[in-house]
């Protein structure tokens, strides 16, 4: 069991480490909106941030929906780490503990988002990036009233950086000309979105009985 959860554990710190190392590495080298190609024109470094989970996913514009959306991220952290740890003792599969500490890595990097990066870099109410209609908080900003988010411990947002470009062919009805993934994402949302996916074909290999 120790062995396994060392594993795991490693695997969660490198992820954790890559995610972050690429989040400040963007807030510190784009302006917000500017993309950079990486292979081609069809995947390209973009930087946005979002207050919502994984792929922009949002809840609402108010403290309370922030608020609630960060603690969820804590319990669901919470509880799969002792999901994890749960599963380790009773023997399961190091291929599934590995499925789990992925999505485990993917939540605590966009919470290290929320929970520190308004006290790591100055908050701007007047910056785009910070623009949020809704939330009823206010600052004169180019002479007019702007509407910005909450900021503090679990109110910041969550840095994307990666975009798919590429568009379905002009042949497919309904669809033709449209982007096939238009999410921007970073490493915490790939690292979700592969551990999801690993449980999800490989369930009957993971639970026999």
């Amino acid at each position: 069991m120790k062995k396994k959860l060392l594993i795991v554990g490693g695997i969660v710190l490198l992820i954790l480490f890559l995610d972050q190392l690429l989040k400040i590495y963007t807030k510190n080298n784009f302006t917000y909106g500017e993309s950079s190609p990486l292979i081609g024109e069809w995947f390209v470094m973009e930087y946005i941030e979002n207050p919502g989970m994984a792929f922009g996913t949002t809840f609402g514009s108010k403290y309370w929906h922030k608020l609630a959306l960060s603690l969820f991220r804590v319990f669901a952290i919470c509880g799969i780490s002792y999901y994890c740890f749960d599963q380790a003792r009773k023997g399961m599969k190091l291929e599934f503990l590995i499925a789990v500490g992925l999505v485990l890595a993917g939540a605590t990097g966009n919470l290290i988002d929320s929970a520190f990066y308004d006290f790591l870099y100055e908050f701007d109410p007047c910056a785009p990036v910070n623009r949020m209609e809704g939330s009823g908080l206010y600052a004169k900003c180019y002479g007019i009233n702007w509407e910005h988010r909450n900021s503090g411990f679990l109110m910041g947002n969550v840095v994307d950086m990666f975009r798919f470009q590429a568009t379905w062919p002009s042949w497919m009805p309904m669809i033709s000309g449209k982007e096939i993934f238009p999410a921007i994402w970073n490493v915490a949302d790939a690292s979700i979105t592969c551990g999801v996916a690993m449980i999800f074909i490989r369930q009957k290999a993971y639970f026999k009985k």
